[in-house]
Parts: structure tokens; C-alpha cells; sequence
């Protein structure tokens, strides 16, 4: 689409004060999907020169500008590699377009906060920490579970941009599992929740999306049994916070979270853990089967 009130766009001046009417311009899938009549320039970050993809001591720094097919191509390192196919999974939840999958960023996608950004899932999942970078030059880094406050909501003040997100090493190592819900095949994800493990003292952290307003993450320092689970997904989501939009009712939602919760819960248990009374039959009664 054309944006008949831009006057100005080109490489970013750091030195240029922000003016009202200014705007960042990573992939533009989303600035130039519909009109965007406040729009006077755009200040294009595919100038900065950043390099997509880093890999360092300290973990794996997706820069703002860094595309999903970039993303999508990398070839993570050994200490990394079990979680290649939730890299490719979380990449793959776009359901994009040609266009989309060659143009739309990981930093884009985690400043629109939209509730089903993939970016958001996967980054959120794996600890992942948001360098936020102001006019001044000035850095801050936020939680990636605390950089997307809601439905089309961010921390980013005037001029401030997300510069890049970093997941740390200690996350990437862990065993991870995905499950995602939609209506139909290839629909918007209506449910999006990451499950991940540490092997060192039997941890596990589930982080929902897509089905909230806003990313969720839960810890539990031992492995949790069903109802101790199920719990905890009551209490940290509020009734109000169930994402309701035409891709899936609150209820809805709310009932696919508390399935794939216990998919993910059962696929990371420990081996040789066996289910607890009454799991076979309220896990037969979610999939609508009898249970003799």
C-alpha cells in the first residue's frame, strides 16, 4: 500500500532528533499493510548495518533487523542443536506469505505485540532479553515477558528502538516442547505454548501465548503434577487477560492452554514418571473418548 503522507525516508542519522510523525522502518510488512495517516518519515534500520545473527559465550543475539527466513536458516551450533526444530516451528507459525517470510523481522514482530507473534513465543520462551535502544545512544535491556505488555502494547518510549533480543545459553540448552492450537489448518494460532526443562535440578518453565494478551511464564522449581498445573494456569491468567478476537473465543482458548499445558507437561516429565490417579481418564475425557 502507499503512503501518500510520507515526505521523507532514508538511512538512519542517529544525530537527527526524533520529530513527531517519525516512525522506524525494519521489514515493513505491517507499515505498509494498511494507511498510516500520522506518517511523515520513515527512518529505515535496514541501513544500520547489523549483522542478523551472533552467536557468543553468553547465548544467541537476534538482531531487530534479522528476517524470519534468516532466522529460519540457521544452523544452530551442538550445545544448541535439540533446539533447532523449535526454532523452525516457531518460524514456520507465521504461515507467511512469499513476501512475509522474506521481508517480515523478529523485531518488527515482537513491537507490533501482536498476542500470536511467533517471535514473541519463541523469544519469551527461551529467556530471551530485549536491548532497547533510545535517541541519546542510551541502552536498556527488558525481559522479553515484560517488553510486550498487551494486545498491541510495548514498553518503547518516543523514539526508542528495539535494537536487538538475546537468548541466553543456559535457555537454549534446555529440552524444549511446542504445541500450538488454531480453528482451522492454516489459521492465525489461537494457543501457542513452549514447555522447557532443565535437566539440572528438574525445573520446568511453561510460557503461553497467542491465547493471552500478553506472554505468560510459569516456573515451577520440580516437575509439577496435573492439578498443581492446571492451578497454576488458573491463577496467572485473569478471566479478562483470555485473548478474544474472531481466530478463537476466551473460553475456547482457555480450554486448548489447559490441554496443550498437559501435553507439554507429560512430554518433559521425567522417565520412568508415571501419570497420576485419574490422569488416563481426564486425559480420555479431553479428547472426548470413553474410558472403560
Amino acid at each position: 500500500m502507499d503512503l501518500h503522507t510520507v515526505t521523507e525516508s532514508g538511512p538512519v542519522h542517529w544525530a537527527e532528533p526524533w520529530r513527531p510523525g517519525d516512525a522506524w522502518l525494519g521489514g515493513g510488512t505491517y507499515l505498509f499493510s494498511e494507511p498510516q495517516p500520522w506518517l511523515r518519515r520513515l527512518r529505515d534500520l535496514s541501513t544500520a548495518g547489523w549483522p542478523p545473527l551472533t552467536e557468543r559465550p553468553e547465548g544467541l543475539e537476534i538482531a531487530a533487523t534479522c528476517t524470519v527466513a534468516q532466522l529460519s536458516r540457521l544452523v544452530l551450533p551442538d550445545r544448541w542443536a535439540h533446539n533447532q526444530r523449535l526454532v523452525e516451528q516457531c518460524c514456520r507459525s507465521f504461515l507467511a506469505s512469499f513476501k512475509i517470510w522474506n521481508m517480515a523481522t523478529v523485531g518488527g514482530n515482537l513491537a507490533n505485540a501482536l498476542p500470536a507473534g511467533p517471535m514473541i513465543s519463541l523469544t519469551a520462551a527461551l529467556d530471551g532479553v530485549c536491548t532497547l535502544r533510545a535517541m541519546d545512544g542510551s541502552e536498556r535491556r527488558v525481559r522479553v515477558t515484560e517488553f510486550v505488555t498487551g494486545d498491541n502494547r510495548n514498553v518503547l518510549g518516543e523514539g526508542e528502538l528495539l535494537r536487538a533480543v538475546t537468548l541466553p545459553d543456559a535457555a537454549l540448552r534446555q529440552r524444549t516442547a511446542f504445541r500450538r492450537a488454531s480453528l482451522h489448518e492454516h489459521g492465525r494460532s489461537a494457543a501457542l505454548l513452549i514447555g522447557r526443562t532443565d535437566p539440572a535440578d528438574g525445573s520446568l518453565t511453561l510460557t503461553i501465548t497467542a491465547s493471552t494478551v500478553r506472554p505468560v511464564r510459569l516456573w515451577f522449581p520440580l516437575h509439577p503434577g496435573a492439578a498443581q498445573l492446571r492451578a497454576a494456569v488458573e491463577a496467572a491468567v485473569p478471566r479478562g487477560e483470555w485473548f478474544d478476537d474472531i481466530h478463537g473465543l476466551p473460553e475456547w482458548r482457555r480450554h486448548m492452554t489447559l490441554r496443550l499445558a498437559e501435553e507439554i507437561r507429560w512430554e518433559l516429565r521425567e522417565p520412568g514418571e508415571l501419570r497420576e490417579p485419574g490422569e488416563l481418564r481426564d486425559a480420555a475425557e479431553e479428547r472426548g473418548e470413553a474410558c472403560g
